[in-house]
């Protein structure tokens, strides 16, 4: 018999929900908060961050996210945190990632726009050289801070406009952040050639994923566990194979589902929807891709070929060219023959 954790280690993988700040491990979180002692209430104690980062409630997770993106005061710290997310998903065998990056955050605490992207194109392609994995960007819209930090978003993105850049986002709270207000921003992204990929039904209901499809063109929708509430939602997803960005663990730390053993991931895939499992921001609650696999195996009593299906999954609904694609399937196939 496999051994599943063993196998979920080897399997070759693609990240589609993963945030930049997000992913920053505790050694670097605590590097960082030394760095800045005495103007940050961030433990510099990696030990003491597990509880600094136990969540009461989404709106308490996007307080003490900012916090760490207080943390991120020039490009040297932006490097450091971009190369060593890339050290972290090269070691559970990520080859291609889409980081969900929020350049309004960083921008809007003095780093110049240009010396941002700069800093995450050169741990992009030092990265893809020392590491083997091949890093995208979403650059997404802090919804919290409203049309303001659209617009500035879209501004760089278009200005600065990074080879690595793919798709536009909206992250955020849900609730009291209407999703048809960003329209424009999103219609002029797409116009652009990039592709649309807002958080949606995450702690709101089904509406706001009706919302992100219709006035957002959303080609892939983040989170999306409230779709399991609405049927008419459910086949719309799943007749147009519109691919879901499921995070079982955070949402679960994030108190939009009340137990692991309740979350919605089965009933999406009964629904015929193209799930994928990600991580969403690993080091803050406390997984990593690893896990949320292991974690999707025993929600859906999966062996190690419906393991590899989740892992071609993400490859499908990934923006990787085609050519690309069946590079990393065929990866996944031979690995999957050999287990």
């Amino acid at each position: 018999m496999t051994d599943l954790s063993a196998f979920i280690a080897g399997l070759p993988k693609a990240e589609l929900h993963v945030h930049h700040v997000g992913s920053a491990l505790p050694r670097i979180v605590a590097e960082l908060a030394t760095r800045h002692e005495g103007r940050t209430r961030v433990p510099a104690d990696p030990d003491a961050l597990a509880g600094y980062f136990e969540f009461r409630d989404f709106a308490h997770f996007v307080e003490i996210y900012l916090s760490v993106v207080d943390l991120i005061r020039d490009p040297e710290d932006v490097r450091l945190l971009t190369f060593e997310v890339a050290r972290e998903l090269a070691r559970q065998q990520v080859r291609y990632a889409e980081v969900t990056v929020t350049p309004y955050s960083h921008v809007h605490r003095g780093i110049p726009a240009p010396a941002f992207c700069e800093a995450i194109e050169d741990a992009r392609i030092a990265a893809e050289a020392e590491l083997g994995v091949v890093l995208r960007w979403c650059f997404d819209i802090p919804g919290e801070a409203g049309l303001p930090a659209a617009e500035e978003t879209l501004r760089i993105a278009l200005d600065e406009r990074p080879d690595g850049l793919i798709s536009f986002g909206l992250g955020g709270p849900e609730i009291g952040v209407p999703r048809p207000q960003f329209k424009p921003y999103f219609d002029q992204a797409r116009a652009a050639g990039l592709r649309s990929v807002p958080h949606a039904g995450e702690t709101t209901g089904p509406e706001t994923i009706w919302d992100a499809l219709r006035e957002l063109g959303a080609e892939r929708i983040g989170h999306g566990i409230s779709a399991a509430r609405d049927p008419q939602l459910l086949r719309h997803l799943a007749e147009r194979q519109i691919p879901v960005e499921v995070c079982p663990t955070s949402n679960v730390r994030t108190r939009a589902v009340a137990a692991i053993e309740e979350h919605p991931l089965p009933r999406l895939v009964e629904a015929g929807l193209l799930v994928t499992v990600n991580s969403d921001d690993p080091p803050m609650f406390g997984t990593t891709l690893n896990d949320e696999y292991a974690v999707a195996a025993r929600l859906l009593h999966l062996d190690p070929a419906g393991l590899a299906g989740l892992a071609r999954n993400a490859v499908t609904a990934s923006f990787l060219p085609n050519p690309e694609k069946a590079k990393l399937t065929a990866e996944i196939d031979a690995y999957l023959a050999s287990a």
